[in-house]
């Protein structure tokens, strides 16, 4: 393992140094930093460094751009070339029984052509980067996954589980299973599931579906081997969000102390995939100014909001990013449902005392978000940052102390997010006391505009935050409506068919599925950020799949 670390650093490394000198010899214009890191060598990284070393230079000492463009074009593959295109097993034309509730003829025939995405989107890893792995940054993976689309080459966490949620939809029940064994060994290799299947991303995770996942194939499949198989590995990935750094203590107003998570990544260098891209930001900044920031920015990227004023502390540069410094509403919910999940996979497959310890960990953790996190007067959960000048060191045993924070109401970030209402989508909220006032909370927020659900009410730039909409902001939230004890389903399918509208559109006017939506006009495509937006697109088709199945399109409803 070390010695694999070691190499997949000095490859990181040189990549690093080809990314930059592209950069420098061709300029800013299409220019992609990931393309760069992400290229298989031909051959291996002694031969194409002492290559790349030996390149004709100019009198300036730079690069000449024609012997760069044919050292690249000569020792190295393309970008993708390690995953071969691969049609599921399980994928037919028009599986049955699907999508019933779509009555709409033209709905229909566009679910069925999302639906077709699945081949597009599906990949095998190839064996090469099992046999010669320190020639590639993708990370060999033994089942089929389904990939993003266009710049993303290679599986992600968090997409997996609305990629999943389509795969259901459209009866694919292996090919998601598949995914699910990939990430399990992911955990079983790395003690988490990485941000993504590139050995860049082995300093992070994502936000963490893995129990959701699972639970979403038991409900359809009723396989109990898989729970079997992930039980482990998912009682090791709670151990890695609930200790050490992601764990924070608060002592609320009542004395009482409360665990909950927050995001952390292990790295305080910039992120290979963007090094170009994080050194300009730092530009001006100290070198120890630099190392935190490039810590934020990584942690940023865990929490699968890169990048949105939600984490900055004047809500409008990424030189204030603060991700280390809050505990997310999103995040604490999640881990809510993963202690639920276990308890519930564990009590199928007889380890009752796991069961148990799960379900006192659930009340736990619900109390501590309603506790911290409740804002009764705005009627929603806010994000709570941490002040480090409120805390106390408490020391648990000879050898470790934990720091302790007192609870100060004014930490609640008090702005309108549509991770706020996350919760929603987390059993235990649905049937709160506090539903009907959260519901129409969220009614009143602004969020909710012609094309869905914004992700903020702030125009930064960024690509986390208004005008944008994502697709599994509008999947959580409108589940979590619809399944609700206030009973406010019409509420849920009237968003539902917004999004689902907007997707429709902007298909028919590009032929693709897109990344992400500008919320203000149906059909218009999301932006901001550190790339144009993406087509393909895995978790938009999931969610588009799983809307429809859930609230269907009726004969009689136009889409015009």
């Amino acid at each position: 393992m070390a010695d694999d670390q070691c190499a997949s650093s000095l490859l990181l490394s040189f990549l690093q140094q080809v990314q930059e000198a592209m950069l420098a010899t061709f300029g800013p214009k299409d220019f992609d930093p990931k393309l760069y890191i992400d290229l298989p060598l031909r051959f291996n990284l002694f031969q194409t460094r002492k290559a790349f070393r030996e390149l004709c230079r100019l009198q300036d000492n730079s690069l000449s751009p024609d012997h760069l463009t044919a050292f690249i074009n000569e020792y190295f593959d393309e970008p993708g070339s390690d995953v071969i295109i691969y049609t599921p097993q399980d994928f037919t034309v028009e599986p049955e029984g699907f999508l019933p509730g779509v009555k709409h003829p033209e709905i229909r025939g566009w679910s069925l052509q999302v639906h077709s995405l699945w081949k597009e989107l599906c990949r095998k890893v190839g064996e090469d980067v099992k046999i010669s792995a320190d020639q590639h940054t993708l990370l060999y993976l033994s089942r089929p996954v389904i990939i993003p689309g266009s710049r993303f080459r290679e599986v992600y966490y968090w997409d997996s589980y609305w990629v999943i949620r389509g795969l259901l939809a459209s009866k694919m029940f292996e090919t998601a299973k598949g995914i699910v064994y990939n990430l399990i060994s992911l955990v079983e290799t790395y003690g988490f599931v990485l941000n993504g299947a590139r050995t860049y991303y082995t300093n992070r995770s994502q936000p963490p579906l893995l129990s959701a996942m699972v639970e979403a194939i038991y409900a359809k499949t009723g396989d109990i081997s898989l729970l079997r198989k992930a039980l482990p590995a998912l009682l090791q990935e709670y151990r890695f969000w609930t200790s050490g750094v992601h764990e924070v203590i608060i002592k609320d107003e009542h004395d009482f102390e409360h665990s909950l998570s927050r995001y952390y990544a292990s790295w305080n260098a910039p992120r290979p995939e963007c090094s170009t891209i994080d050194k300009e930001t730092a530009k001006g900044l100290k070198e120890n100014e630099k190392t935190s920031l490039y810590h934020e920015i990584a942690t940023a990227a865990e929490s699968g909001w890169d990048f949105g004023s939600r984490w900055m502390s004047d809500q409008k540069s990424l030189t204030t990013l603060r991700t280390t410094s809050i505990i997310p509403v999103d995040l604490n919910a999640f881990l809510l449902q993963m202690e639920l999940n276990i308890s519930i996979f564990a009590n199928a497959i007889d380890e009752t005392s796991i069961a148990r310890n799960f379900v006192k960990a659930a009340d736990l953790r619900y109390a501590a978000i309603n506790a911290i996190m409740w804002n009764d007067e705005m009627g929603q959960w806010l994000d709570y940052w941490i002040d480090s000048d409120r805390s106390l060191l408490n020391q648990e045993n000879d050898k470790q102390c934990k720091e302790i924070h007192i609870f100060n109401r004014n930490n609640q970030n008090k702005t309108i997010y549509a991770s706020n209402f996350v919760p929603l989508w987390i059993e235990p909220f649905r049937s709160d006391r506090r539903i009907e006032k959260v519901i129409n909370t969220f009614q009143r927020s602004g969020l909710i505009q012609p094309a869905g659900i914004s992700t903020s009410l702030l125009n930064t730039g960024q690509q986390w935050d208004f005008p944008n909409g994502w697709a599994p902001l509008q999947h959580m939230i409108t589940e979590g409506i619809a399944k609700s004890t206030f009973g406010a389903t019409p509420l849920a399918a009237d968003i539902a068919r917004r999004w689902v509208k907007t997707n429709f559109v902007a298909f028919k006017q590009t032929g693709a599925m897109h990344e992400k939506y500008d919320v203000q006009v149906f059909g218009e495509t999301g932006g901001g950020g550190e790339y144009t937006t993406q087509t393909g697109f895995g978790w938009s088709n999931g969610v588009v799949l799983a809307l429809l199945e859930e609230f269907g399109w009726p004969i009689d409803l136009p889409i015009d």
